[in-house]
């Protein structure tokens, strides 16, 4: 096994109007970005307390109070989200996990072991309820992983696993969770994170049930 200590979050700066905007209605901005900030408070510390030894965030916009110390920011480049990803990988410059900041769920456990999976594979691909992927690793930081793969689709995940395999990697597929896309999501993931920032200010918003603000 080659061990791969390093993982990116991939993140937005939560400023009501820039982020999590598919949870307007029901939330306002500034509770949408409230549940953004919220999620990502919950995944620096999934990554934090996990056993990588590098730590990255690369940002789109500014760092706010929900950064932690012992991570690196670098800015997020390119202007689609796949030449986005690629620049990631390529400006880190060595193996490593990426992960969105959509799943508050989680946890060191869920990291170290996608970690330990890249390190037997090439690849790795952590496929998303609804079609896309919430975390894909490589081994070399390969800029044609990515670019051109149609992203936020329903058939992405599926596109993206097809990439890495015409070029030759060797695909380790990580367990399927859900991304925080729509208030129905919300719900569900905090229902299975019920300990998180995330699911405490779901609660704080009223917001903790499909139903809510129907």
């Amino acid at each position: 096994m080659n061990y791969v200590d390093t993982i990116i979050v991939i993140a937005k700066e939560p400023a009501p109007g820039r982020c999590k905007t598919r949870l307007s209605p029901p939330c306002t901005p500034e509770e949408a970005a409230d549940l953004a900030a919220a999620a990502l408070r919950d995944t620096l510390e999934a990554v934090a307390a996990s056993r990588a030894l590098r730590r990255v965030v690369a940002l789109d916009g500014g760092a706010g109070d929900w950064l932690p110390p012992g991570f690196e920011v670098i800015e997020q480049r390119g202007r689609g989200l796949d030449v986005r990803l690629a620049a990631a990988f390529v400006d880190v410059a060595e193996p490593a996990l990426l992960v969105g900041m959509d799943t508050p769920q989680l946890t060191a456990v869920i990291l170290n072991d996608a970690l330990a999976a890249l390190g037997d594979a090439d690849a790795v691909l952590g496929p998303a309820c609804d079609g896309g992927f919430w975390a894909v690793g490589l081994k070399k930081p390969l800029a044609a992983a990515f670019v051109g793969v149609a992203m936020s689709t329903a058939e992405t995940g599926s596109a993206q696993r097809r990439r890495l395999e015409r070029l030759g990697l060797q695909v380790a597929t990580l367990p399927v969770m859900r991304d925080v896309d729509y208030i129905s999501d919300a719900a569900k993931v905090a229902a299975k994170a019920a300990n998180s920032h995330f699911a405490a200010t779901l609660r704080a918003l009223g917001l903790d049930s499909e139903t809510s603000r129907a």
